[in-house]
């Protein structure tokens, strides 16, 4: 996006510490929806949609020379307020892939990614589909990781915990999921998602126009680096 499901709150006061330096102007803290922000998120899914239409195209010819396979997949997500809906993206693994072993987040060296996934996993361009879902008002472009419906947390101890049963869950449903996130950016790709939840957090009682310009900004150097799947620091 490694430290494992061992990492405690406190391998994690490094990066959560760059993220609470994300301070904002007093007047913009604690309100619900930022003035502006759906007009970003049209503007730039708009203008992004039509300057990429190219990029899409070739992106859907690398994917079928590969195998054959369809070229977009589709998941079922939460979005606010705990609604359903339809998330696209582009193929990054074989067909069939979570087939026998359900939705499994891809590892390092996954197998079942494609070379051409890897090449959009790292970019995060396999993401650009998403364009349509913020254009659409399923998404936004910054906010918390949209989750599976079933998705479920593995402890240490090696319980299952419901999303639900997550201290943060409720503040985080509230806000509509983004393409990206102070979660998306700040966390280790592979923390256990109880410690990304503290991001969200953060993320919720700071949010505002001015925060999402700069992690949006932050997200393209991401991007432009291919530092997305990196486990380290990504900025």
């Amino acid at each position: 996006m490694a430290p494992g499901d061992g990492c405690g709150a406190d391998g994690l006061n490094g990066t959560t510490t760059r993220a609470e330096g994300l301070a904002l102007p007093k007047a913009e803290r604690g309100r619900t929806v930022p003035p502006g922000k759906r007009l970003l998120d049209v503007l730039l899914s708009g203008s992004g949609l039509l300057v990429s239409m190219p990029f899409w195209a070739a992106v859907a010819a690398a994917i079928k020379l590969e195998d054959g396979g369809p070229v977009f997949y589709t998941q079922d997500r939460v979005g606010e307020g705990g609604r359903f809906f339809t998330v696209f993206k582009f193929r990054s693994m074989v067909p069939d892939a979570e087939s026998g072993v359900g939705a499994i987040q891809a590892t390092k060296d996954d197998p079942r990614v494609t070379r051409v996934g890897r090449l959009l996993r790292a970019t995060a361009m396999d993401e650009l589909p998403q364009l349509w879902n913020i254009f659409r008002g399923d998404m936004s472009f910054v906010g918390p990781r949209a989750l599976r419906p079933s998705e479920i947390e593995t402890t240490a101890d090696g319980d299952l915990v419901p999303m639900a049963d997550i201290p943060g869950y409720l503040e985080r449903s509230q806000l509509r999921p983004g393409l990206t996130g102070v979660a998306q950016i700040y966390a280790p790709r592979d923390v256990p998602r109880r410690h990304k939840f503290r991001y969200d957090r953060l993320y919720a009682s700071k949010q505002g126009f001015w925060l999402d310009v700069r992690l949006i900004l932050a997200s393209f150097w991401i991007t432009f680096r291919g530092k997305w799947e990196h486990s380290g620091a990504k900025i």
